[in-house]
């Protein structure tokens, strides 16, 4: 989104505001060109034939954003299997998946070794079971390198005390689970965290599993995880791809070498793909002036929009009903009965009740992580494809909420029961 002659439009074409009076709000929207921008990027990024990107889904799900990587060439990393079926209904043939769980029953894993999906192991206790359930079979392990990457504790995955992976330190140990079953480890994962800034982060980690490759004489890909740091703010830095792409190329074509065949290198971002891609459009109830603060009161709140109070998450914030208006200053909060603050103390052009505001860097880990608080409809998703716009996902309704419910409970009597 962007402005043009004293209008926000969609990718240069679809007014911003036209958006909101059409599907109503709050409402998502995805410009499925920013999108495709971010996939071609990495995907240039590396100079190595076999190199894949596998979109980490976790970061939007929707039907339509999966198809259109599909469509790209993309496989994805599933860390449930519900993602793993999401993946399956939107076209991706079971080998283009990496089901890549976290602290699930060996039974989770079954159902995608049904499905025939890539398997990936984070703990030994699941991987000495499946190797006795599957002997000879495949299998990737994901390995903790204990490095500390990624913009906060919440966010990095790869350190010492992180439930993710298994240590590096714990590998006579699943060379002795390998010995003793036959299962084959086909490939080799890490992922140390999100918003990764230094590339030298990312190369020392690759050093490491370059180091425990060795271990491992049936390899068939390396999957160096994602983590690269997109911009918030104006004048942000970002991970230079580019970079990392030349560096990890080069090094990763000598490894190839020394261990004497070709081997698939494997991303799977999802932040890089879809965060810029995203806008939320909300509508301003109430400005609300106390002693010391002007508040703009928004129709939402944690329940759509989490980040700003899980993760302390930066989104910048344009009133794109006003865009040239004069500046002030106020504190951006929500409609839950909770401190649901998105932003505090920004500079905006002035807000009047009624006002659409528009906050950036909402494709990932926006929607996927909206709940029914307060017994709140989750909104609707919109994606801007070639120039139009189309409703991917309908508003829920107080149906949806009652649909799983039970409503005559209290009319039962004991023998219903039976």
């Amino acid at each position: 989104m962007y402005l043009k002659n004293g209008k926000y439009y969609f990718s240069g074409q679809v007014p911003a505001t036209q958006i909101a009076e059409r599907y109503g709000t709050p409402v998502y929207v995805y410009e499925a060109d920013l999108i495709e921008r971010q996939y071609r990027r990495l995907q240039d990024a590396f100079s190595i034939p076999n190199a894949r990107i596998y979109y980490a889904c976790k970061a939007n799900t929707n039907l339509q954003i999966l198809k259109l990587l599909r469509s790209w060439g993309a496989g994805l990393d599933c860390v449930s299997i519900q993602e793993v079926q999401l993946g399956i209904l939107a076209g991706f043939q079971p080998s283009d998946i990496l089901f890549t769980p976290n602290c699930v029953s060996l039974a989770e894993y079954e159902m995608a070794h049904e499905i025939g999906t890539l398997i990936n192991i984070d703990n030994i206790s699941i991987l000495e079971q499946f190797s006795q359930r599957f002997p000879g079979d495949k299998v990737c392990i994901r390995i903790n390198p204990h490095i500390m990457a990624g913009g906060n504790s919440k966010i990095s995955t790869g350190h010492i005390d992180s439930k993710f992976g298994i240590s590096i330190h714990q590998l006579p140990h699943v060379l002795r689970v390998v010995e003793s079953t036959g299962i084959r480890i086909s490939g080799l994962h890490m992922h140390t965290g999100s918003d990764i800034l230094d590339v030298e982060v990312f190369l020392n980690a690759c050093d490491i599993l370059f180091g425990v490759a060795a271990s491992f004489p049936d390899l068939e890909y390396i999957d160096f995880g994602s983590g690269f740091k997109v911009p918030y703010k104006e004048d942000d830095v970002s991970t230079d791809v580019e970079e990392f792409g030349r560096e990890i190329s080069s090094r990763f074509q000598a490894f190839c070498a020394s261990y004497g065949r070709d081997l698939t290198l494997m991303f799977e971002p999802g932040k890089f793909l879809v965060s810029e891609s995203g806008t939320f459009l909300v509508r301003t109830n109430v400005i609300k002036t106390t002693v010391s603060t002007v508040f703009a009161g928004v129709d939402s709140g944690l329940n759509h929009l989490i980040r700003p109070m899980f993760y302390n998450a930066w989104h910048s914030i344009d009133n794109i009903s006003n865009p040239e208006g004069r500046s002030r200053i106020y504190t951006i909060v929500g409609y839950i009965c909770e401190t649901d603050t998105f932003a505090v103390d920004r500079k905006l052009s002035e807000i009047h009740e009624g006002d659409i505001l528009a906050f950036h860097n909402a494709g990932a880990y926006c929607f996927s992580m909206a709940s029914n608080y307060n017994s709140r409809f989750r909104p609707a998703e919109v994606l801007i494809y070639q120039g139009k716009d189309y409703l991917i996902r309908r508003r829920e309704t107080l149906e949806d909420i009652l649909a799983l419910q039970e409503t005559d409970v209290l009319s039962l009597s004991p023998a219903d029961h039976s």
